[in-house]
């Protein structure tokens, strides 16, 4: 019984010393208007999977460009848990990372193909994403692991979410496999 007790005190303040960072890309968008696209049909479906792999991760913040198709893949989960996505520049940069780290609770930042890879990197302290996605991968859903004390070294995971993302006419096998 003992045992017992330490090992649940263990796992609950080995899980309240940490916080998550989600990321993805937005979901799929519309070909018009080319300059700010809504989502397309599966992007809107994209949004709503991704409402329900998260909305019960106890989001506190929620991170986007000024674009339609970043703001529309967050609103969905932004209405259910009732936060309000806070606008980032275009290509992130520092300042986002400290404002990140700066709240050590779970968050989810939703960006672009040529953007993901350095909010994940730049959140971990190397390069775990090798470069910029693919125009047509959608699916991934970067999660990294922060210590709150900010003293330690950040844990990443790329999961899958959603449909299954085609990337140059091969399925991608990690999405196979979820």
């Amino acid at each position: 019984m003992k045992k017992c007790f330490l090992l649940i005190f263990a796992v609950i303040l080995f899980t309240s010393c940490s916080y998550k960072v989600y990321v993805v890309r937005h979901a799929e968008k519309a070909a018009e208007p080319a300059a700010n696209p809504e989502l397309s049909a599966a992007g809107t479906q994209r949004a709503l999977s991704l409402r329900e792999v998260l909305r019960t991760k106890k989001i506190k913040r929620i991170y986007s460009t000024n674009t339609t198709r970043t703001l529309n893949t967050v609103l969905p989960l932004s209405e259910v848990i009732n936060i309000k996505a806070e606008i980032y520049a275009s290509r992130p940069d520092s300042a986002l990372i400290r404002k990140i780290r700066s709240h050590p609770e779970n968050q989810l930042v939703v960006g672009h193909s040529n953007t993901i890879d350095d909010i994940v990197n730049m959140l971990c302290g190397k390069k775990v994403v090798p470069d910029d996605l693919p125009d047509t991968a959608y699916d991934n859903l970067y999660v990294v692991k922060l210590p709150k004390s900010g003293n330690g070294s950040a844990k990443f995971r790329n999961r899958k979410y959603g449909h299954r993302t085609v990337v140059s006419g091969v399925p991608d096998k990690a999405a196979m496999t979820r």
